[in-house]
């Protein structure tokens, strides 16, 4: 899994970050401020990328946290399967699989053999996120 700790102070709306071994897009930060006994708190709530689950993290902010890193890749729809969308990568023409639970339902339905797509890889786990 390739990642890198950034500072929870500087999560904000929109970014991408690991909770629970799952990567997440941030979806609400609240931060609370120091208090007579200890240091601020953020409390970060995230969505999963794959299942759509919601998880939520709280720590210090000066504490780290883990960001993923987000490979991005142009692909071709070789072939459309019952339980996954067949795809070969176009930079290194490596075949591969990604199951359509990961995939929104109305991207699958507008998937063609033949069509180009944005394909994100986080730590391993692999989604289609958008037709070219």
């Amino acid at each position: 899994m390739s990642v890198r700790p950034i500072d929870v102070s500087s999560i904000k709306v929109g970014s991408y970050i690991i909770i629970d071994d799952e990567p997440c897009k941030v979806v609400e930060v609240e931060k609370s401020k120091t208090g007579k006994h200890g240091s601020a708190k953020a409390r970060i709530v995230g969505i999963s990328v794959f299942d759509g689950s919601k998880h939520t993290f709280v720590a210090p902010v000066d504490q780290k946290i883990e960001v993923p890193v987000i490979e991005k890749s142009a692909a071709q729809v070789l072939s459309i399967l019952h339980d996954t969308v067949q795809l070969m990568d176009l930079s290194t023409f490596k075949i591969f699989e990604v199951p359509k639970a990961c995939i929104e339902q109305e991207l699958i339905n507008k998937l063609t053999p033949s069509s180009e797509v944005e394909v994100w890889n986080f730590a391993g786990k692999m989604k289609i996120m958008r037709i070219k």
